[in-house]
């Protein structure tokens, strides 16, 4: 009796057993349901892909504004170095100037010292005269030794004082030299500046009738396509065959200013007319 309740509880346990699986199985056995399962897992594998396009997509938006960021960086600290420069080489200047003027101040005080000691021994040789003519009236003669040292005395302050103002001034034409030469590289370095302005300002220009005549490179997806033409057009830039054919064909053509059958050559391009209506401005765009 024992075994056959053991028997019934195990087969009912495997009867439950097969029940279950039979209802794990039905739904493979269903139609349309491996077609189902099929299209589940294509929306899971594209979910996958799309979830994993924008953390891509994300990562390189990410990467390329550091990238923007860094470059800004670069240029702020470029434009930053260069101020600092320019405001520590206006110093240099500024400082080699006051030192330049102060000692030419201090070369011209002592030129004015040099000339007043000339002065004092003019008035003192003067002084000296109308002295030795008073005595000469009362009958009071000096000696020629006196005479004699005096003058020596007095050649040899004129020799002393002589030798310092040729010093003096030859310092004083060092100095001034140098500030010439200074406020030279000044003049030249304004100079530079005021070119590359106006090259630069050349260039845009030059970029803009370009942009007109042939197209912006940056935004017009064909640009390619125009390289021949470009090379045709701009081929006198680098032969100089070319450019003699190009000016031969062209001086075919020279006629005066007032000519009734031709006009003269234009010095530049000659850039298209605004459009007339909205029908050939959009052709244009």
């Amino acid at each position: 009796e024992g075994d056959e309740a053991g028997w019934a509880q195990a087969r009912e346990e495997a009867e439950a057993a097969r029940q279950e699986l039979r209802e794990v199985v039905r739904p493979l056995r269903e139609p349309g349901y491996r077609e189902a399962l099929r299209r589940k897992a294509e929306r899971a594998r594209k979910r996958r892909l799309r979830l994993q396009r924008r953390k891509q997509e994300a990562k390189a938006a990410k990467e390329e504004e550091a990238a923007r960021a860094a470059e800004r960086e670069a240029k702020i600290d470029q434009w930053r170095a260069k101020c600092i420069q320019e405001v520590e080489e206006k110093n240099r200047e500024r400082e080699l100037k006051a030192a330049a003027d102060s000692v030419l101040s201090e070369v011209r005080k002592k030129q004015a010292d040099t000339k007043r000691m000339v002065d004092i021994l003019r008035a003192l040789e003067k002084l000296r005269k109308l002295r030795k003519e008073a005595a000469g009236r009362k009958g009071v003669c000096p000696p020629p030794s006196a005479d004699e040292a005096f003058e020596n005395q007095v050649e040899s302050l004129k020799t002393l004082l002589k030798n310092r103002t040729e010093l003096y001034e030859a310092e004083e034409r060092a100095l001034r030299v140098m500030l010439e030469g200074e406020q030279e590289e000044e003049r030249k370095r304004e100079m530079e500046k005021k070119q590359k302005k106006e090259r630069e300002k050349l260039l845009q220009q030059k970029l803009e009738i370009d942009s007109k005549l042939f197209g912006d490179p940056d935004e017009f997806p064909l640009a390619h396509l125009l390289q021949p033409f470009r090379e045709y057009y701009l081929q006198a830039e680098h032969s100089v065959a070319a450019l003699i054919q190009i000016r031969h064909e062209w001086d075919q053509y020279l006629v005066p200013a007032d000519h009734p059958e031709g006009s003269c050559i234009p010095p530049g391009w000659v850039l298209p007319s605004l459009p007339t209506n909205d029908t050939w401005a959009t052709a244009v765009r």
